[in-house]
């Protein structure tokens, strides 16, 4: 098992418990990845750490002075 943080812009949005599509997008020298229905977006990962999984469960929702964070964890296969 993995965990993954995502920011997201507002509250409200997702629930601790929900099961969630993890979307991978491509730049030039790293990866990121989106939440659901663009609820969330992580950071930039390198290519060793990519994860392969495509769905992952929320498991934390907090608020920091820097905005809104999603912890997901997902199963790497």
């Amino acid at each position: 098992m993995g965990q993954m943080e995502f920011k997201m812009e507002r509250t409200g949005l997702l629930e601790i418990g929900d099961v969630l599509s993890i979307t991978e997008y491509e730049l030039p020298n790293s990866y990121y990845y989106v939440l659901g229905r663009s609820y969330a977006m992580s950071g930039n990962y390198t290519t060793l750490q990519r994860i392969s999984a495509k769905e992952g469960t929320v498991v934390d929702v907090k608020e920091t002075p820097k905005g809104f964070y999603v912890t997901v964890e997902y199963k790497d296969s």
